[in-house]
């Protein structure tokens, strides 16, 4: 029996900054959406138009305040062919929360407060 990862949910307390985000930091964008009858969700898969996993945005209505990301210990990896040009990016856009230079890898916070690690392709 073979599985392979399909998508990977987070969720997120503001929408529309975070498919911002994602666009611009990392270059993901919105595949397709599931909005429910009653408003109370909203579901957003966002593809990086290479891979066949998807990033999951989930949005509830009825969460007002941040979600509690525990320790933190928990991440998404992300492999880029222009590390570089990333860490410029990430560096202008002031959202590097951890470096890691000795191994060569870095992490951004996304609005909610995930980490995200960067890798150069190896």
């Amino acid at each position: 029996m073979k599985f392979t990862i399909d998508h990977f949910n987070i969720n997120v307390l503001d929408l529309e900054r975070s498919l911002a985000f994602y666009e611009q930091a990392l270059g993901l964008k919105e595949e397709r959406r599931k909005t429910a009858k009653d408003g109370s969700y909203i579901i957003v898969f966002l593809d990086d138009g290479t891979t066949a996993g998807k990033l999951e945005l989930t949005w509830l209505k009825s969460q007002e305040i941040p979600y509690n990301l525990g320790d933190e210990e928990f991440h998404i990896a992300f492999k880029t062919q222009n590390f570089d040009a990333a860490y410029a990016l990430h560096k202008q856009m002031d959202c590097i929360c951890y470096e890691n230079k000795k191994m060569g890898i870095y992490f951004i916070n996304d609005p909610d407060g995930y980490w995200l690690e960067v890798v150069p392709v190896r």
